[in-house]
């Protein structure tokens, strides 16, 4: 390294030999990617649990967020080794799958590197290692399937959905009134489910919110909450048994493609300008009211002209509203989306039975809410907050939650919490590994002690001794013969889960293993790591 001065006589740096990259072989290879994986799930581990602690995430923008969701935190860490980002990317898919268990699906994967770690310095090969992991696996998942329940539940029966979106809910910052926010979560996912081909979709299920109120104001909307205000300070701010009309085309003349100039010289050629324009609003308005609409609701603006003559017409308008929200309206309200105001008929007309405009306390802060809708297919969920952090938060807590319970319609299989299923699998996994005959039975071994790292941090972050609450419940699994004994992290007294009503979807457990497993394999057959400067 050396000092250099430009013509300017500024100083620089000069790196010898910067330009040439090393080239990672071999079981060093193996050990660094190792170490790259370990250190991501170092970070998330201490965030496992109903007291596992929050990250604090600052942007180079300098926005901050709190948050101890394991898919929220991957993504805002600045990960570069590409290792690090394969775990981003399990987590990732942990969440667009299942919605929940981003978090233990990572600790669960840096565990499995860790244990293989130690069967490499013993010399096992890794593709030995990774066929005993996808062995062990397969077990595990066969384990889950036999200790999970079926949970009956109903359209007016939904206690069972509820008491599961409660243990999502448990570690997340809406801990306080988890049990409000889990029955409006489970009545929106019911509200657009199909039960019969145990189907949601989740497009139809907004979240909204705003700055402002307690977080116990939260409330379900059984239709469209805008972030608008109605245009004109003078036009009703409700209006019942409203015919919307949803309208793509904008309140103002034609304008021609090709670049123009007007001169008006004249008072008489304003005046017919005026006129021209006038006529143009006119004929929109006449259209809109001949249709029967009492509302409009318009993706683009208008001017202040269009405003008056709606105004003037008593027709209501919103303006303005992004295209999503528009098609979640029209499916709301059973309209239809029109892009012509000559194409516009009562029959496009969408129907709602209030729409009214709330305000907020003090503030000049307006919204728009529309209720009773002709087919309520689609739901807000109305969030509200002390600052924007918490209502951010609240927004990704209720998401997992949501999660939660479409995945219990479409499996209604549950395995209870506390790590008693990864402490029941890995006894299963454990006695099978005295049945294989080869070198995997190591590999099974390693894989039923990766397991334990689940309720291992889950006790470290109670705050309870990790070895000694594992070892206890360990035993009393076994000589109890019952696989719903977990960890007490909430210090209820009582180490069953299925008392303690703390349950987990099993296909969302299901995936955590079978996830974990396969990237964990990924890694361990990766021997070579080459740059692209390696060979220059």
């Amino acid at each position: 390294m050396s000092l250099a001065f430009d013509e300017y006589g500024r100083p620089f740096i000069i790196v010898k030999e910067q330009g040439q990259k090393s080239r990672v072989k071999g079981l060093e290879a193996q050990k660094q990617n190792i170490l790259a994986a370990r250190a991501i799930a170092r970070t998330l581990r201490s965030s496992l649990g109903p007291k596992g602690m929050d990250k604090m995430l600052q942007t180079g923008d300098g926005d901050v967020t709190i948050t101890n969701d394991g898919a929220t935190i991957l993504e805002q860490m600045e990960v570069e080794n590409q290792i690090g980002k394969l775990l981003v990317e399990l987590s990732r898919s942990q969440d667009h799958e299942i919605g929940d268990g981003t978090t233990g699906v990572v600790v669960l994967a840096g565990s499995l590197l860790e244990q293989a770690e130690g069967l490499l310095d013993k010399g096992i090969h890794p593709l030995r290692i990774a066929e005993g992991y996808e062995m062990a696996s397969k077990i595990a998942v066969k384990r889950l399937e036999e200790i999970s329940d079926v949970f009956e539940y109903g359209v007016d029966d939904y206690e069972p959905l509820v008491k599961t979106c409660m243990t999502t809910l448990s570690s997340k910052i809406v801990g306080r009134c988890k049990r409000s926010m889990a029955e409006m979560c489970v009545k929106a996912v019911l509200a657009v489910a199909d039960l019969e081909r145990k189907d949601v979709n989740m497009d139809l299920i907004k979240l909204e919110g705003k700055v402002g109120g307690k977080l116990e104001d939260t409330r379900l909307v059984h239709g469209i909450v805008l972030d608008k205000d109605i245009s004109h300070p003078q036009m009703d701010k409700e209006i019942k048994d409203a015919k919307i009309a949803i309208l793509t085309c904008p309140f103002e003349p034609p304008k021609p493609k090709t670049k123009h100039k007007v001169d008006i010289d004249t008072a008489e050629k304003y005046e017919q300008l005026r006129e021209c324009e006038q006529k143009y609003f006119s004929e929109m308005v006449d259209q809109c009211k001949e249709s029967g609409a009492n509302l409009i609701v318009c993706q683009w603006g208008f001017d202040d002209e269009a405003n008056h003559l709606l105004m003037n017409h008593k027709l209501p308008a919103i303006r303005w509203v992004g295209g999503v929200e528009l098609e979640l309206l029209a499916i709301a309200t059973g309209g239809r989306i029109v892009p012509r105001f000559k194409e516009l008929t009562a029959a496009k007309l969408g129907s709602a039975g209030t729409v009214k405009e709330v305000s907020f306390g003090t503030t000049k802060d307006k919204m728009v809410v529309i209720e009773d809708c002709a087919n309520s297919k689609a739901v807000t969920i109305f969030i509200r907050g002390g600052n924007k952090m918490m209502v951010d938060e609240v927004k990704r807590s209720l998401h997992d939650a949501i999660c939660v319970a479409r995945n219990l319609i479409r499996s209604n299989r549950i395995v209870y919490g506390g790590g008693s299923a990864e402490i029941t699998c890995s006894l299963a996994v454990e006695k099978a590994a005295n049945e294989v005959p080869g070198i995997e039975q190591y590999a099974f071994r390693a894989f039923a002690d990766a397991l334990e790292a689940v309720p291992i941090a889950l006790a470290e972050n109670s705050g309870l001794d990790p070895i000694e609450s594992l070892t206890a419940v360990k035993s009393r699994q076994v000589q109890e013969e019952n696989p719903y004994l977990g960890i007490d992290c909430n210090e209820e007294g009582t180490n069953d889960m299925k008392k303690q009503n703390v349950f987990e979807t099993m296909i969302g457990k299901r995936q955590q293993v079978l996830l974990a497993t396969q990237v964990v394999k990924m890694i361990l057959k990766i021997d070579d790591v080459i740059s692209p400067a390696a060979y220059q």
